[in-house]
């Protein structure tokens, strides 16, 4: 799933953002090391958080049909999880980057959630939408700066998104055989009779 969420946000990044080909597009940990074998202009999103949504979990069993349509199975719902992303980009000059970041930024605030043609793997199918939040708050037990402090790098300007994403669960209950008997009820006395 993770996989899947990476190449729909590069077919984003590559077919709305960067028209010229002497871009890249990485998912690498933005270090000091790293930063110091970068050869051209690069837009990184970095991936630096998962956690489950658990305001958008559904606890109630899902239906599994067959082609006719009788249930065959029950599965658990689709969970959600927010994968959040440091956006940076990556030039000689600043106002090159500043201008990789603005066309990011107006592009991810464009639309709600990535575009159906946009999405690979497993997401294709996937039930509901892929939902993209750019810049809100950080969490109370996570800030921008502990992220750059953890990876050893200086803080540079970059962009917070997070990709709501939905991943199936691989399981199934199996339903017990069908019913084919009529409701009965019978009664006995207390004696037994």
């Amino acid at each position: 799933m993770i996989h899947d969420v990476d190449e729909s946000l590069r077919n984003m990044i590559v077919g709305r953002v960067v028209s010229r080909t002497d871009v890249d597009v990485v998912f690498d940990a933005p270090t000091k090391e790293w930063a110091s074998r970068r050869t051209g202009p690069t837009i990184n999103a970095f991936l630096y958080d998962i956690r489950e949504d658990l305001g958008r979990r559904d606890v109630a069993l899902q239906p599994v049909r067959d082609e006719s349509g009788r249930v065959v199975a029950r599965r658990p719902a689709d969970r959600r999880f927010r994968l959040a992303y440091l956006l940076t980009a990556w030039t000689q000059r600043p106002e090159d980057e500043h201008r990789l970041l603005a066309t990011l930024l107006s592009t991810f605030l464009a639309v709600d959630r990535v575009p159906d043609e946009m999405l690979a793997g497993s997401l294709v199918d996937a039930a509901v939408p892929v939902i993209l939040q750019l810049a809100l708050p950080p969490p109370q037990d996570r800030s921008l700066s502990d992220v750059w402090s953890a990876l050893g790098g200086e803080m540079k300007p970059s962009l917070d998104l997070v990709v709501v994403a939905p991943i199936e669960p691989d399981r199934s209950l199996q339903p017990g055989p069908p019913v084919l008997a009529a409701p009965a009820l019978r009664m006995r006395r207390k004696d037994g009779r």
